[in-house]
Formats: C-alpha cells, sequence, structure tokens
C-alpha cells in the first residue's frame, strides 16, 4: 500500500461541519445557486422562493460556520459567496476514506480467495 493511501485526512470534525451543513436541502440548495450566480444578495436568493429572508439568512450562517459561503457588506446590503476552498478539503477527505475501504476490501478479497 502506497503512502498516500495511508494519509490522515484533513481534520475531519472540520470535515463533519461541512457535511452538516450540507445535510439540509435548502442549505445544499443554497451553495448550489451560489456556485452559479456569483455573490447574492438575501433577497436574490429568496426570490421566487417560499423561504423567507431571516430563514435564509440562517441558513447563510450555518454555511459560513463550515465555511462554505464567505459575506461582504456592499452600501446597505450583504452580498454572499461560494467558498470553494472548504468544499474541496471534505472531498479530499472523502477520497482518502475512499482509498481506505478500497484497500480494506482488496485485503478481503485475498483473504477469501486464499
Amino acid at each position: 500500500m502506497d503512502p498516500e493511501t495511508l494519509a490522515i485526512p484533513p481534520p475531519l470534525d472540520r470535515s463533519a461541519l461541512i457535511f452538516a451543513a450540507l445535510g439540509d436541502e435548502t442549505r445544499l440548495r443554497l451553495v448550489a445557486i451560489l456556485c452559479g450566480g456569483g455573490a447574492l444578495s438575501i433577497a436574490q436568493l429568496t426570490l421566487g422562493t417560499q423561504i423567507s429572508r431571516q430563514a435564509v439568512t440562517k441558513h447563510l450562517h450555518v454555511l459560513a460556520q463550515a465555511g462554505l459561503v464567505r459575506d461582504a457588506k456592499l452600501g446597505r446590503e450583504r452580498r454572499w459567496a461560494f467558498e470553494p476552498a472548504r468544499l474541496a478539503e471534505a472531498r479530499r477527505s472523502l477520497e482518502v476514506i475512499g482509498q481506505q475501504w478500497d484497500h480494506a476490501l482488496g485485503q478481503l478479497q485475498a483473504f477469501v480467495e486464499s
């Protein structure tokens, strides 16, 4: 097994925070919108939805705590933007865990076939 397979993923508690934030359908939808729309205001994010501005604000704060979005004040409003680095970190964690599972399953297969 190569050393990369044994690499310890980024702190799993940080990744867990990301996965918990993305575990809500509304927050996942907000991330998808921000991925394609650049920095948007809360008014823009609620446009055409049944979700209140207060609810969107709450969800954005959860995403911000996980490091998935950031806000910047522009005049009287805040604009929210996606922060791709944190999602890449979570992806790396999943890749390492996936490699570890592949290795474990390979060992199991070798044991069963011997």
